[in-house]
This record gives structure tokens, sequence and C-alpha cells, in this order.
């Protein structure tokens, strides 16, 4: 085995490791970023000794039941749509009522001055 673990492409570091006299001699376990693999150093020769693969997922099992699944899918999706449609359509109603709202306001007191506007300044 390389000093580096040979799936990812990237080497150790090989500058000089400056030791006290606390740290451990024995070999320790290190993530891999790359692929989450458990690396095995030996911090004497700093060369991967062993290396652990992380469990894949299971892959599909069941196709029947995938398929059944994202036709739940497609069902909830168009129920999504359909309330978006229906918001919508209420939505230039509400925005009717305000502007009338506001207009009424504007008949009954035509004598408020205009609120300020920052581009007005």
């Amino acid at each position: 085995m390389n000093s580096w673990h040979e799936s990812c492409h990237f080497p150790s570091s090989r500058s000089p490791v400056q030791y006290d006299g606390v740290m451990a001699r024995a070999m320790f376990d290190v993530e891999c970023p790359c692929c989450q693999a458990i690396l095995k150093i030996d911090p004497e020769t700093r060369a991967v000794i062993a290396h652990t693969v992380p469990e894949k997922p299971k892959p599909i099992e069941d196709l029947a039941a995938e398929v059944a699944k994202l036709k739940g899918e497609e069902g909830r999706r168009e129920e999504v749509f359909r309330k978006q449609v229906e918001a919508e359509k209420s939505h230039a109603q509400v925005l009717e009522k305000k502007f009338d709202e506001l207009f009424k306001r504007a008949k009954e007191n035509p004598d408020e001055s205009k609120p300020v506007r920052d581009i007005d300044l």
C-alpha cells in the first residue's frame, strides 16, 4: 500500500512532523474526507496501514413498491399545484378589495397629505 489512500487522489503530507514526548506512538484512525473510509495511520512511518470502506446504501429491492411510491408523490404534487392555483385566483380578489378600501379612504379624507417617499426627499 502507498503512503496515501489509493482510491482517493491526494497524497499524505510530506512535511516533517515534530513529536513531543507526550504524543502516542500507537496507530490512529482518521476518516477520509473524500470517501469517508476509516484509515489506520502509523505515526512513525506516516503511512496508511489499513482502511475500512463504509457500507453503501442498498439498491432498490422491490421495484413495484418504489413505482407505487412515485405514483403517490405524483398525486401529492397535483394536489399542491391545485391549491396554488386556487390561492392565485383568490389573490387577485384580495388585492382588489385592498385597493377599494384604500381608494375609499382617499375619497373620505382628500385633504390628507400623501405619505413621503424616499425618492421625494
